[in-house]
C-alpha cells in the first residue's frame, strides 16, 4: 500500500519514530511509550508491517571494530543499458558480500555502491578481481570515506 503513509495518525507516527530509533524495543516498552495496551500496539505494528511501512528490522554494526577499516563508494558506469546486461550486473553485485548498498542513480554514472573492506589490499582485490570482471562494467570511480560525518536510517515521520 504505497499511499498508506497518508493515513498515519499520531500514534502510528510515534511508533515508527520509536522503532526507527531502537528496533529492539519490546512490544510492552513500545506500548508504554505510545500510551496504548500491548495488544493494541502490536496490532498497529502488524498493520504497519502489512502495509509495508515497516520494511524490516535490523541493527547497524561498527564496521571498523569488526575489522572493516575501509569504507568507500564506487560509481559504476555500464557499457550499455541492455536489459540482459543490467540484470547480470545486478545479480553479480548482490553476490558480493563487500557491497553494503547498491543504488541505480542518475547523473554521470549508472550505479553507486557503498562498500566495506578490511584494508587497501582488500580494496584492490575487490576492484580488480571482483568488480571489474563483471560483464558490462565500463568505468568506475572510487571515493574513499575519510570520516562518516552523519550516518543513520531514521526518516522524519509525523507532522
Amino acid at each position: 500500500m504505497l499511499n498508506s503513509y497518508l493515513n498515519l495518525d499520531e500514534i502510528d507516527s510515534k511508533i515508527l519514530q520509536l522503532l526507527q530509533q531502537d528496533a529492539s524495543l519490546t512490544n510492552v516498552k513500545l506500548a508504554e511509550k505510545v500510551g496504548l495496551s500491548a495488544a493494541a500496539t502490536l496490532a498497529r505494528v502488524r498493520k504497519l508491517e502489512q502495509d509495508e511501512l515497516i520494511d524490516s528490522y535490523s541493527i547497524r554494526v561498527n564496521h571498523e571494530k569488526l575489522g572493516f577499516g575501509l569504507l568507500f563508494f564506487v560509481s559504476v558506469q555500464l557499457s550499455s543499458h541492455d536489459v540482459e546486461l543490467v540484470d547480470k550486473f545486478r545479480v553479480a553485485i548482490r553476490e558480493l558480500a563487500e557491497v553494503i548498498e547498491c543504488h541505480f542513480v542518475t547523473g554521470g554514472s549508472d550505479y553507486l555502491l557503498k562498500v566495506a573492506v578490511k584494508d587497501r589490499a582488500a580494496l584492490e582485490d575487490f576492484l580488480v578481481r571482483k568488480l571489474t570482471p563483471i560483464p558490462g562494467v565500463d568505468r568506475m570511480q572510487t571515493s574513499l570515506v575519510l570520516n562518516e560525518v552523519k550516518k543513520g536510517t531514521v526518516l522524519p515521520v509525523g507532522p
